[in-house]
Order: C-alpha cells, then sequence, then structure tokens
C-alpha cells in the first residue's frame, strides 16, 4: 500500500484549501501533499509536496498529525499521513498543481471536497485525532463504507 502524506496550513479562524488543477483528484479543493519519493521518511516527504505545490517552508516540527485514513479504491489503497500546520514561511502561490484559497472554517466547500472529508474535518477541528478507513465505490467518489476512531494522538 502506498503512504502519501497531506498538509493543510491553518490559522486561528481559517484553512488553506488549494483547488486540484490536474491529475489525481482533479477539480477537487484539499490541503497539499502526494506520494514519497525513494528514502523520504513521511515528514520529508510531507515538506517537500508542501513546498513543491506551494512554495511554502514548513519545518517536521511544526507539522502536528491529525489523521491517518486508508482509502480503496476499485484498483488500489493508499494511506494518508494528514497533518495540520499552523506556522510557515512565505505565503501560499499558485503552481502548475495547485491553487491556493483561504476558507472560514464555517465556510469551508465540503461540496466541492472529497467527499470523506465532512466525516473527518470538524471532528478535527473539534480537537480529535482519527484513525479512519473509507472504501470508494467504482466511481471514485461515492463513499460505500467508511469507519472512524478516535485515538489518543500520534
Amino acid at each position: 500500500m502506498k503512504e502519501l502524506t497531506l498538509v493543510y496550513l491553518v490559522t486561528e479562524d481559517k484553512i488553506c484549501l488549494a483547488l486540484k488543477k490536474r491529475g489525481f483528484g482533479e477539480g477537487n479543493y484539499n490541503g497539499y501533499g502526494g506520494k514519497l519519493e525513494e528514502g523520504e521518511t513521511i515528514l520529508q516527504g510531507a515538506i517537500r509536496e508542501v513546498y513543491e505545490e506551494s512554495l511554502v517552508e514548513v519545518l517536521e516540527t511544526d507539522l502536528k498529525k491529525v489523521a491517518d485514513i486508508v482509502f480503496h479504491f476499485s484498483d488500489h489503497s493508499i494511506r494518508v499521513h494528514t497533518y495540520f500546520v499552523y506556522a510557515w514561511k512565505g505565503k501560499p502561490q499558485e503552481t502548475e498543481e495547485m491553487k491556493p484559497f483561504w476558507f472560514s472554517f464555517a465556510a469551508i466547500p465540503y461540496e466541492k471536497m472529497w467527499a470523506d472529508d465532512i466525516h473527518w474535518m470538524p471532528r478535527v477541528f473539534a480537537g480529535e485525532r482519527l484513525v479512519g478507513e473509507v472504501t470508494f465505490a467504482e466511481d471514485g467518489k461515492t463513499i460505500e463504507a467508511m469507519e472512524w476512531k478516535k485515538v489518543a494522538g500520534f
């Protein structure tokens, strides 16, 4: 199973969601992240992906793990290590892959995100830490099954 990273830039009252311009998840708002390169740790991959997709620099020590989610699609499964980061250097910029937008927590466009996001993100904003498993239908968008477990921390 491939290990991926997902990082959200978060302030006291807003979250940066980036519109995916190409590839897997195109057209959805999401955080920054992706596959690990050979020899990278999860945290190294998270830092690299954030920089490549936003030109923002983050430090390993500032990444706060909020969820660990396994996604099952019809042809593959992935494990996504999900982080919030509250401190960074630079301003998110549009890149070939992502275009950043800031949203208040009350105005997050869940209808333009992955279908599972509305089920776990509000819980994480409330302070929970979650382990989850989500199975998508053949269309890759509709949820067939999901399970969430609250954990003490990572």
